[in-house]
């Protein structure tokens, strides 16, 4: 049986959060923590940054719109040009409604891509699944998991760590 982490419970969202500082305080990086509801600090706690979805969306969004302006001059004024009634061949603002379509529907395929590619979904199975109580973490159960592939990571002494912040179980999570 390969171990893939430790999974401690604690009794609160604040015995949680401290924690889950000190085991970051102490060096390990490749941690998780859940909770049944928000608790304020947490995410910092387990040194998370800032993400880059907004970026992300961004450059999607005006690469689609651009690229949706560009098709459309390509189209109307280069390869076909046509003349209606006098009017330019290059008349933009008739290419505004579908480039900013074209904006939202790259910009909303993007995001939802890279936060599912970020996010490592679709996951079917996790090994803290099979853990006794962990469905707790939806209605009363604060955890903190410390994966084995964390570098500091070491079977008996985290285990000692994890009971020294008063874990009340600490389990082991087969993978």
């Amino acid at each position: 049986m390969a171990l893939h982490a430790l999974l401690a419970e604690f009794d609160n969202g604040e015995a949680l959060l401290a924690a889950t500082r000190r085991a970051y305080e102490d060096g390990y990086r490749r941690m998780d923590a859940y909770s049944p509801y928000p608790v304020e600090g947490l995410s910092s706690a387990l040194g998370e940054r800032g993400n880059r979805l907004p970026l992300v969306t961004l450059v999607a969004g005006l690469a689609g719109g651009l690229g949706a302006y560009l098709l459309q001059y390509w189209v109307s004024v280069v390869q076909y040009p046509h003349n209606v009634g006098g009017r330019p061949v290059h008349s933009w603002p008739a290419f505004v409604p579908v480039a900013f379509e074209t904006t939202i529907l790259c910009a909303a395929l993007s995001v939802v891509a890279a936060m599912l590619l970020t996010s490592g979904l679709p996951r079917f199975h996790h090994p803290l699944f099979d853990v006794p109580g962990f469905a707790r973490a939806t209605s009363d159960g604060f955890f903190l998991c410390i994966e084995a592939r964390d570098p500091r990571f070491d079977a008996h002494a985290t285990r000692t760590f994890l009971e020294r912040l008063r874990a009340r179980t600490v389990s082991d999570v087969a993978d």
